[in-house]
């Protein structure tokens, strides 16, 4: 069994969150061994008796090869913390998800998010307000990140969509199970165009308990938090807290004084713990991210490797035959003529006839 194996049969233990999993990792070396070790090793490596009773009762009845084939055919892939395209945002969090189960795909691009979060009963205002700014961060390249529920979640992911933008939807289920349910057209576009998130194995129904935990992976996978509407204990109120907790920027749309579904965003204003926003702007420039679609245009051209560095270093604007490019790299020809077509692909070189290239990238 390889050791995602085990990360998610520790998913699959109650009373086993990140905490005890780093401790457990500390203490064995790998989670291969934590699962396979014996009682006395597992309280010396720190479980408490309710842990210990959960974990072997799960040894017991879970079949982790069936596990695995479960989230295959769900067409999900799962992510750990050890893995290299595990989110860099959400990793610096305190205690982040060992696991995280993604249905669509989390690209690099997506570093680049802002969480839009609100209340479920939106007002026209509300609604309003979220199309127009989450449209202007999206034709500036900025993913957006919400919860999927009903009111202003469900119009910051369709501005998104409506804008031809990267939106994710983190899940407090597991994201095979869509809720609510009339969500699922949304879901299934989102998957699409971005990816639905959760750390819950699958199969997790939706329980009250489990959509706190869950919202600070909203705040934990952007540099910043937006609240539209929201009363004092909501869902979204309790994303911003994460936020101010996790030290990322947060911004609030003011609203009437009047409407209670707007007591929280004034409130957060007024204290200074939200900037006050009005338009897209407020939050691009905060954020630094007035930019974003110009980096990621540069991002595009940088070598991904060491084989596309070595060629970069050889390519100029003069025409460069592939066998003199193999003899100035040292690289085997199918690795150069592999690189040449991803890099083709890419657009930082171009063939100019005769397998001779040339740069595209202007110095």
């Amino acid at each position: 069994m390889t050791d995602i194996t085990f990360w998610v049969g520790f998913n699959r233990v109650p009373q086993i969150g990140p905490a005890k999993i780093q401790r457990l990792r500390d203490h064995f070396g790998d989670l291969a061994r934590a699962w396979n070790a014996d009682a006395f090793e597992l309280v010396r490596a720190g479980l408490d008796s309710r842990a210990l009773e959960n974990l072997v009762q799960t040894r017991q009845t879970l079949d982790l090869a069936a596990e695995l084939e479960k989230i295959a055919r769900a067409n999900v892939r799962v992510l750990t913390l050890d893995d290299p395209e595990y989110p860099r945002l959400l990793a610096q969090i305190p205690l982040p998800p060992p696991v995280l189960y993604v249905k669509g795909a989390l690209i690099a691009e997506d570093e680049w998010a802002v969480a839009v979060v609100g209340t479920r009963r939106a007002s026209a205002y509300g609604r309003e307000a979220t199309r127009q700014i989450v449209g202007d961060l999206v034709r500036h390249n900025i993913t957006i990140v919400s919860g999927l529920a009903r009111g202003i979640d469900a119009e910051a992911h369709r501005a998104a969509l409506d804008h031809q933008g990267r939106t994710i939807a983190v899940l407090g289920c597991g994201v095979d199970v869509i809720y609510p349910p009339e969500h699922a057209q949304l879901a299934q576009e989102i998957s699409a165009h971005g990816a639905l998130v959760s750390d819950y194995p699958l199969g997790t129904q939706p329980d009250a308990a489990n959509f706190p935990p869950r919202n600070r992976i909203i705040s934990g996978l952007a540099l910043g938090a937006l609240i539209v509407e929201g009363d004092v204990g909501t869902g979204a109120r309790i994303t911003i807290e994460y936020a101010l907790e996790q030290d990322r920027e947060t911004f609030a749309v003011p609203g009437n004084v009047f409407n209670r579904t707007t007591t929280s965003p004034n409130k957060l204003i007024q204290r200074g713990e939200a900037k006050l926003v009005t338009c897209a702007n407020d939050i691009l420039e905060e954020l630094n991210l007035t930019m974003v679609k110009q980096h990621q245009e540069v991002r595009a051209v940088l070598p991904a490797n060491d084989a596309e560095a070595a060629l970069l270093k050889h390519l100029t604007a003069e025409p460069m035959h592939i066998d003199d490019l193999r003899r100035e790299t040292g690289l085997p020809i199918a690795a150069v003529s592999a690189t040449l077509a991803l890099m083709e692909l890419k657009g930082m070189v171009r063939q100019v006839g005769g397998m001779n290239y040339v740069s595209a990238i202007v110095r």
